[in-house]
């Protein structure tokens, strides 16, 4: 059952914004389940699994003490999956429960599922579904990852008496302002928290000004940087091999509308160069390829889809990887990857992925939410930055034609990789020692 930590309690009652906020999501809970539903029935999801946003368990609850994580999508769930599995080696006798809102995230968590652990999508952060959800679940500790502040989770959370952290905390600057106009709820949700472990100092300095208290703040590393590499289909990776038969190629990998335009440019500059190059494009969204399809052909070059398990073909100049959980395949057949969500303002994605397999990294200048990181890798050789289709096809030409120079940039990034995982036991220790958690309490 859940224990209080003793450390400390939330001081003062909630604000009116905060029973105004539980009042009204209440009230909208059913409209938001509809919409909820919707989305989720049309990716597939079941009835019996969709129940889950109303606190409806569709596993049973195992009779250890159970540490609850909370993350949003697709990358903040797969970031803690290394973190529970040192956690379930520090507590043998302890069970993990990881809940997100993504029909995506659900698919790719069950394939990599740590020991002792189950996937459940998130209630809605309203009173009954929240109320259920704690009913059945009985977490002894709750984790929160990035920026999932949600009012009535955390109060109902602390009121059952479970400890709370904030893992990887990260604030966009516009949520940060917001926050700041708000300051007396601000503080009282930040109090919720036994610890805030940031990505880097600017966080730390955010949640200071929102009222956090200091010494629960500490700044850590970005959690994505202890993630393992990902799982990698052998028998799919020696196909593609033969397939590709010795011919050049480079990755587009987590690329947004907007930015597979600029890619396809330099694809198209860089076959002037290189006849036999092929481009493994790989959307963030696979259900998106139906209309990458038609781009790529309306473009003018030949394509094989993987959703289609359509053949890589001698003659086939993008191969549209469409399909989840296969990244970590491409990435390991690669020495080169461009990394979307970086040439339009969307704020980068994950380059520990590509560098821990051994790739080069290629990003547009928008990486706000891996600025650290970047910078170091840049500054380091294992990464380049560009901004349009020319400085594309200009870094990846640079690439194929001086191996020597690729190999170094290789070489670079994953070494800063592997330097960054030496982080996860002092993460493990900093949660174990905050949320009063101890192999002598399963």
């Amino acid at each position: 059952m859940p224990r209080s930590s003793g450390a400390f309690s939330p001081t003062g009652a909630p604000t009116l914004l905060l029973r105004a906020y539980r009042i009204a999501t209440s009230l909208y809970a059913p409209f938001a389940y509809r919409k909820v539903t919707r989305k989720l029935r049309a990716q597939g999801v079941s009835a019996l699994r969709i129940r889950e946003r109303l606190g409806n368990a569709s596993l049973p609850r195992s009779t250890g003490p159970l540490i609850w994580f909370h993350a949003a999508s697709v990358g903040e769930s797969l970031s803690v999956l290394g973190l529970i599995t040192a956690m379930g080696k520090r507590l043998p006798g302890h069970e993990f429960l990881i809940t997100s809102g993504t029909a995506t995230s659900a698919e790719l968590i069950a394939k990599r599922l740590p020991p002792r652990t189950r996937h459940q999508f998130a209630p809605l952060d309203a009173t009954g579904p929240v109320r259920r959800f704690y009913a059945r679940w009985t977490p002894v500790a709750g984790v929160f990852v990035e920026s999932e502040l949600w009012p009535v989770m955390l109060m109902d959370g602390r009121a059952r008496g479970v400890p709370l952290a904030l893992l990887n905390a990260r604030l966009s600057q516009t949520s940060v302002k917001s926050w700041c106009k708000r300051p007396k709820t601000a503080a009282y949700m930040l109090d919720h928290f036994a610890l805030m472990l940031t990505q880097n100092r600017a966080t730390a300095d955010n949640l200071l000004a929102m009222g956090g208290d200091p010494a629960r703040i500490k700044v850590g590393r970005n959690l994505k940087s202890t993630a393992a590499a990902l799982p990698v289909d052998l028998d799919l990776l020696m196909s593609i091999q033969r397939n590709l038969n010795g011919r050049p190629f480079w990755v587009a990998s987590s690329t947004h509308p907007g930015e597979e335009e600029v890619v396809l440019q330099a694809h198209r500059t860089l076959l002037k160069q290189f006849p036999g190059l092929c481009l493994l494009l790989i959307p963030r969204h696979p259900e998106r390829g139906q209309d990458l399809a038609r781009m790529i052909v309306k473009s003018g070059l030949s394509l094989a889809m993987r959703s289609r398990d359509e053949t890589l073909a001698p003659d086939t100049q993008v191969y549209l990887a469409d399909t989840l959980g296969e990244t970590g395949t491409w990435y390991a057949l690669a020495d080169l990857v461009f990394l979307g969500g970086s040439l339009k303002d969307i704020g980068g994605h994950n380059p520990f992925e590509p560098a821990i397999s051994g790739a080069a990294v290629i990003t547009g200048p928008y990486v706000r939410n891996f600025a650290e990181t970047y910078t170091a890798l840049i500054s380091r050789g294992g990464a380049v930055e560009v901004s349009d289709a020319g400085q594309l096809a200009g870094a990846v030409a640079q690439w194929l034609t001086d191996k020597d120079a690729a190999d170094t940039a290789r070489t670079a990034a994953r070494d800063y990789a592997v330097s960054q995982q030496d982080g996860l036991n002092q993460v493990v220790d900093q949660l174990c020692h905050a949320l009063d958690l101890d192999p002598g309490n399963a």
